[in-house]
């Protein structure tokens, strides 16, 4: 089938099409290895596919003799055979060397028993000859140089000699009945053998011949040093009024004592000391300051002195010893700081703190509220000895003077006659506090009046100590307060709640302000601010077409406009009135509340009394026989 479409022409129909031929992406010029591109060996035709040119079917025998490219460009010189080296000329004047040592023994000597002779084992690669050779050392008295004279060396009893095969580092070599050990080579041969195969161990240490060490130790000469004359003149002219000074401390809290602190005056004109004892105002102390008198300060209490206290003994950290006392030196001045640094190159330690740390105050407690007077009252008599008032927010009370947000509420009745009870809370933004009045009904039998006086109303629940407040944040329409165990409903709100959630909405939940301005929308307080809108509406749209008016010209159209009164200075009352129609459908329906969530924070209702009420047997009001019998 393929050899029939072969000889087709190519003509639209009479094409062949492999369908299993997919892909059509050529090859890459280059491959990418660790990073970097390198031109490819090897190519694939579109899809992978093999070329033709890589293939045996393309191979044509076109010259039945094959191409020889020297009967063009003639033929190459060959290689020149490399040149012929005898092994003695291949390895001449080269040599393994090995440091090595042996032990020789010495009798009839009360001074050494053995002495380490360390000698160079040399072998030649040459012709596999081996000699030892010893340095000369001076004045040694014995014949040193070349102790084994070069030669092939047997290794055994069976014909065989040393080879450089046989050779290591660490190794024990016996030539002529002689035990050499090897410590070391040179470089030469440790990259000879590495080149072998073979690798030598580490290196180990020579040992030292004792003989020699004692002698070289005997040949260092004794040098005396003669200590320099005390010129008490030139110190006393040099080191007059210079004093060390430092702060130590003796800790005596193990034998009922407590930590004294003292200060160490060290006199560098005659290296005295001088002990003197802190005292610190009303301790309770004898007045006597100087413990120790200005005298030589020795280092131990024993009764044959020999050595005393000196600068270098004296540094901040370390403790000395007073008299049987053990002192801890815990600070200096800066001029002792100073000299240390300049004349002995010591420099100080940072000071150390020894202070006595008081225990911290046990926590402050808030005794529980007696009853009495307010809890801001009570706990402000338990921060000083003498009784003061609480403080106030004066500038809050300045701010807020006689602003009150006014609510309606109604009793959550338990009672039937109390559905009737209208209450007025007023909330002081001065103090925060509410206040409770009830308007007086007629022929109700209700006398009304003050409800509640001006006090903090706290929220149910709340901790005693630390209570919640009621703020305006938590009153909205439908919102129950709890006062005193009575239970009211928010039912209403003044116009100037709504004016002040509008300058602080900080204060407020987003829920809240909705809840308020729905409230006053429905029932008709914002019909103002709905005027006020729309006229700014048409102002803003008068003014655009004033704006984009053309005086110098008018065209047939608003000249006609003109005529019939409608747009430019024209004036057309019922366009007016569906313009004005338009804009105040638009603000109701944008000040809408259309959320579905339930009113913020709105408690649930019990109808359960939370005092037992008996209210007696009420008479149905349905007629009876026994009433008609009555009657008759």
């Amino acid at each position: 089938y393929v050899t029939i479409m072969t000889g087709l022409p190519k003509l639209p129909g009479f094409e062949f099409r492999d369908p299993t031929f997919s892909k059509y992406h050529r090859s890459q010029t280059f491959a990418l290895c660790n990073g970097y591109k390198l031109p490819k060996t090897s190519f694939a035709g579109v899809g992978g596919r093999e070329l033709n040119s890589n293939s045996i079917k393309y191979l044509v025998n076109r010259d039945p003799v094959p191409y020889d490219p020297s009967l063009t460009y003639g033929r190459t010189r060959s290689k020149a055979l490399p040149q012929f080296l005898p092994h003695y000329v291949l390895y001449d004047k080269k040599c393994l060397t090995f440091k090595a040592f042996f032990k020789q023994s010495v009798v009839e000597s009360p001074n050494e028993f053995y002495r380490v002779r360390q000698v160079n084992i040399i072998y030649f690669l040459e012709d596999d000859t081996i000699t030892v050779m010893e340095p000369k050392t001076l004045n040694s008295g014995l014949n040193q140089g070349r102790l084994v004279r070069r030669a092939k060396i047997p290794k055994d009893n069976r014909g065989g000699y040393w080879h450089w095969k046989d050779l290591n580092v660490g190794k024990d070599l016996s030539l002529y009945g002689v035990v050499y050990h090897t410590v070391d080579c040179d470089v030469f041969t440790r990259e000879y053998m590495q080149s072998q195969g073979l690798d030598m161990a580490d290196a180990e240490e020579m040992p030292v011949d004792p003989y020699t060490q004692m002698r070289i130790l005997q040949s260092i000469p004794k040098l005396t040093k003669t200590p320099p004359a005390d010129d008490k003149l030139r110190r006393f002219l040099e080191f007059d009024g210079k004093i060390l000074k430092f702060h130590a401390v003796w800790d005596d809290r193990d034998n009922g004592g407590s930590l004294e602190k003292y200060e160490i005056l060290y006199f560098l004109a005659d290296d005295t000391v001088l002990v003197k004892e802190v005292h610190e105002r009303n301790d309770g102390k004898d007045p006597y300051s100087v413990l120790l008198r200005k005298m030589k300060l020795p280092k131990k209490g024993d009764a044959e002195v020999t050595e005393f206290y000196q600068p270098k003994d004296l540094l901040v950290g370390e403790s000395i010893f007073v008299l049987g006392r053990t002192m801890l030196l815990y600070d200096c001045d800066p001029f002792t700081r100073e000299y240390y640094r300049r004349a002995l190159c010591v420099e100080q330690r940072a000071p150390i703190d020894v202070s006595k740390k008081a225990p911290p105050p046990p926590p402050q407690q808030t005794p529980p509220h007696d009853g009495f007077g307010s809890l801001e009252d009570s706990l402000q008599n338990t921060l000083s000895f003498l009784p003061k008032p609480p403080k106030k927010d004066v500038l809050r009370q300045l701010l807020n003077a006689n602003k009150y947000l006014r609510y309606e509420m109604v009793m959550d009745a338990v009672h039937p006659e109390d559905e009737i009870r209208r209450f007025l809370l007023s909330y002081s933004l001065a103090d925060g506090t509410c206040k409770i009045h009830e308007p007086p009904i007629r022929n109700s039998g209700i006398l009304g009046g003050k409800y509640l006086k001006s006090t903090l109303l706290v929220k149910p629940g709340s901790d005693p100590l630390n209570p919640d407040y009621y703020t305006p944040a938590d009153f909205y329409i439908g919102a129950v307060v709890t006062v005193f165990e009575q239970r009211f409903r928010i039912v209403g709100a003044d116009l100037y709640v709504y004016r002040y959630m509008q300058a602080n909405p900080h204060k407020f939940p987003c829920e809240v302000i909705e809840n308020v301005r729905n409230y006053m929308f429905n029932m008709g307080y914002l019909r103002g601010d709905v005027d006020d809108r729309m006229k700014e509406n048409q102002d803003a749209e008068r003014k655009w077409d004033t704006d984009t008016k053309d005086e110098k010209e008018l065209s047939e159209y608003e000249k006609c406009l003109r005529e019939v009164k409608v747009g430019g200075e024209g004036y057309d009352p019922e366009y007016e009135e569906r313009k004005r129609a338009q804009l105040v459908e638009e603000y109701e329906e944008s000040i809408k509340h259309k959320s579905t969530v339930q009113p913020y924070g709105i408690k649930p209702v019990t109808t359960t009394c939370a005092y037992p009420v008996y209210i007696g047997h009420v008479k149905s009001g349905e007629c009876t026989e026994e009433d008609n019998e009555g009657e008759v």
